[in-house]
């Protein structure tokens, strides 16, 4: 179980980090001047990479939980409101990860309407959901 949840913790990690980096990329798209087409075209191409290999790091960090969960009983049982919160967060994580790719097809299509200040205050929520996760299974408040 330990190899298990030293993945998963490793995963999770690495999948945030994507989280945290994308939209910074977003706040450069959205200062791109309209006449600086091979900055624009490059932004795109490190925004879908990243994208992609963010996505790819957060199924193995979701298998691993939900193994740990279904299979270890990690979290199951009375006592254990903790598990509620941490996966409420988690269902969070993934519905800005879903928005970081919706907002992608908006830049590749020329329909971003969002400033560079807003991508900036965009950019905090998964340090709010890592800092909420972490808290909810370490300290385990209810």
């Amino acid at each position: 179980m330990l190899w298990i949840k030293s993945f998963h913790i490793i995963f999770v990690a690495s999948w945030f980090a994507g989280l945290f980096y994308l939209p910074r990329i977003y706040v450069n798209l959205a200062m791109v001047e309209p006449q600086s087409l091979a900055e624009r075209a490059r932004l795109l191409l490190m925004a879908r990479k990243l994208l992609r290999f963010t996505t790819v790091l957060a199924v193995p960090a979701l298998g691993l939980g939900l193994t740990l969960l279904l299979v270890y009983g990690i979290g199951r049982g009375p006592g254990n409101g903790w598990m509620h919160a941490k996966l409420g967060v988690v269902a969070l994580a993934l519905g800005y990860h879903h928005y970081c790719a919706r907002l992608l097809r908006q830049f590749e299509a020329g329909t971003m309407l969002r400033s560079h200040v807003w991508f900036r205050w965009f950019n905090e929520a998964p340090v709010l959901m890592l800092v909420a996760s972490v808290l909810l299974v370490v300290i385990k408040p209810f």
